[in-house]
């Protein structure tokens, strides 16, 4: 019998006994693998986090109870559990099931979450909400280590410490993030880890306090202020009571009847408790436990071989990690700086080789950014390696703390534009917009390996102002890096194509698209030229004029927001020198873009080259 096929909802696994919900948990790692094996995602963290899922659900009652998980990497198992069995193949496709939590694709989505450290805050903001509404369930946050490490978290522990409301937050503690963790916290969650002797000396001074027979007043406070001074010593939790919280653990996250018991025991609390649960990242898949970075978010894979099933082409990430160990190799002042993700960013290479100039801070990137001002203010040329939608959470750092001080820090920001599958949280597609905004910031956006490797070299070694570097995720298409190098003019843009009825300008990998769609328009007799600036920020005035000036048909095409992107940028030239000229704006609309393959999404917005060339025709022709 397929026990996970008759699992509709929470309310079925209620009714199992306990080597029932064993075999669930079994059943429901083969899915997950199987599935991810297939569409690519999130799979060691989501099954090193399948029994505590099992015990949430059969202990709380979703979604009248509300649980919280943070990022979403690790809720594949929540997702089985609350009624999404049968769709469950279609996980991160086009139009299928979300790879991260979506309240709209079901009621147990309680709060959308694609980026880490969110849940303890939304979780207090609906605890107090719950009680001002004198309403009776449960809150609970489910949130990760590496999650842990972000100031966020810590602001809402803080507070909801001082509120002393009846939360639950459950620490899911694999020593991980997506790569190992970093920092004070996760030393001192690995003293808890390695120290058994914690649980019995509590239960033993509880036992003292609660069943010696009384012996005055005076004694009895003097005793608990020396628990209290030893519990520092010698009670690693202490650090979570001190916040408020009523600290429980730490407990076996693959331990079903020690983990219900502890939620059971704690379900009757009436004030905040942080569960401490330790799990294995990967769990139940060798491969994945043996290599638990790798298979964080993974591509498809052979389940038998672990065989990653990915093209031979080098990547845009790893264009820049090489180009950066390059760089490094030659100017001993280039360091490296990443938010807990030196594999996704292209940084490996670069730890191996130079430890001391490499710098993992943890999912902080807020701290990322004013720690590189400062690095950069003592004369060393940091560059910070960021997906785009994940910089937007340090912009006042780089307004106050890099640009307004004039700083040299290098921003590496891959992942712009559109990701594909993880969808809308993390798309880069504002990245451009917001960034324009800040004065005296270059931004520059390649339109294949050759520009990003000259641009990495650009910035490091012609100019003082900070520099931001935007390139997709995905193939650079090529199989290998050339050693040669250029600096590049800031601020000067390429012809890429000459022509003289319509002008397209076109930005990073959008340029080859355009470049297609004007072939294709070509061969139909009607003439474009095609502009790349590759700067867009500060973009080339005078070749933007003069080509302008030329044709009556404009038309930009950006991988990024219509509001405030090249498009915006080009209009303000134009109305700034008086030019007129009939335009079209093409890029992603006013809204969140959903989840598929790239490919898709940009025949969904009209950005790939058939779609360009259509709205160009129909443009030109009108």
């Amino acid at each position: 019998m397929n026990l996970l096929q008759e699992i509709k909802s929470p309310d079925d696994i209620r009714k199992l006994k306990l080597p029932e919900l064993e075999q669930l948990a079994f059943e429901i790692r083969q899915k997950i693998l199987e599935t991810v094996a297939n569409n690519g995602g999130h799979l060691a963290p989501s099954l090193g986090c399948v029994e505590l899922a099992i015990a949430l659900h059969y202990v709380f009652e979703s979604p009248r109870d509300r649980i919280i998980w943070d990022v979403g990497h690790q809720a594949y198992a929540h997702k089985l559990l609350t009624g999404r069995v049968e769709r469950f193949s279609s996980l991160r496709t086009y139009g299928g099931l979300s790879g991260f939590l979506k309240p709209a694709e079901s009621a147990h989505d309680i709060f959308g979450a694609g980026h880490s450290s969110t849940s303890i805050s939304a979780a207090l903001g609906i605890t107090v909400a719950r009680d001002l509404n004198h309403e009776d369930h449960h809150v609970i946050a489910v949130i990760g280590d590496g999650s842990l490490t972000a100031g966020l978290a810590f602001e809402a522990m803080n507070h909801a410490g001082h509120l002393k409301k009846n939360l639950l937050v459950v620490l899911n503690d694999n020593e991980m993030s997506i790569a190992p963790n970093v920092g004070a916290l996760s030393s001192y969650l690995l003293k808890i880890r390695n120290d058994p002797a914690y649980r019995r000396f509590k239960d033993d001074m509880d036992y003292l306090f609660n069943y010696l027979p009384p012996i005055g007043k005076s004694m009895v406070q003097r005793l608990k202020d020396v628990k209290n001074q030893l519990k520092h010593v010698v009670v690693p939790g202490a650090f979570f009571e001190e916040l408020g919280f009523k600290y429980y653990g730490p407990i076996d996250g693959h331990d079903l009847r020690q983990l219900i018991s502890a939620v059971r025991w704690i379900r009757k609390a009436h004030f905040p408790v942080l569960l401490h649960v330790n799990t294995i990242k990967g769990k139940g898949y060798k491969v994945a436990e043996n290599n638990p970075e790798i298979f964080h978010g993974v591509g498809r894979f052979d389940i038998a071989s672990g065989k990653l099933l990915s093209g031979e082409d080098l990547s845009y990430t790893s264009v820049f990690g090489r180009t950066i160990v390059r760089i490094a190799e030659q100017n001993p002042k280039v360091l490296a700086i990443t938010a807990a993700m030196p594999l996704g960013t292209g940084l490996s290479e670069f730890r191996e080789k130079f430890p001391d100039r490499y710098f993992d801070v943890g999912i902080c990137e807020q701290h990322a950014v004013t720690f590189a001002a400062g690095l950069a203010r003592e004369g060393f040329r940091p560059v910070v390696a960021i997906y785009t939608s994940f910089i937007q959470r340090s912009y006042d750092q780089i307004i106050h703390d890099v640009a307004l001080q004039k700083l040299p820090v290098i921003f590496a920001l891959d992942r712009g534009g559109l990701v594909g599958q993880d969808g809308p949280t993390h798309h880069g597609t504002f990245d451009l917009s917001f960034l324009r905004t800040v004065p005296g910031l270059v931004i520059a956006v390649p339109r294949n390996a050759t520009q990003l490797k000259n641009l990495l070299y650009t910035a490091v070694g012609s100019t003082e102002k900070p520099f931001a570097i935007r390139y997709p995720r995905g193939s650079a298409g090529i199989r290998e890096l050339d050693t040669s190098s250029e600096i590049l003019p800031v601020g000067r843009g390429e012809i890429v194509v000459a022509g003289s009825d319509f002008l397209v300008i076109a930005l990073g990998r959008m340029v080859e698209n355009a470049q297609q769609a004007v072939a294709s328009l070509t061969a139909g007799g009607k003439y474009g030229t095609l502009l790349n600036p590759i700067f867009l920020k500060p973009i080339d005035e005078d070749l933007l004029l003069s080509e302008i000036r030329k044709h009556q048909k404009v038309i930009t095409v950006e991988e990024n927001t219509i509001i405030g992107g090249l498009g915006s940028a080009v209009l303000e030239l134009m109305a700034r020198h008086g030019l007129k000229a009939d335009m079209l704006t093409l890029g992603v609309p006013d809204e969140f873009v959903q989840h598929g393959t790239v490919e898709e999404l940009l025949h969904e917005l009209g950005l790939d080259a058939e779609g360009i060339e259509k709205s160009i025709r129909k443009f030109i022709e009108e």
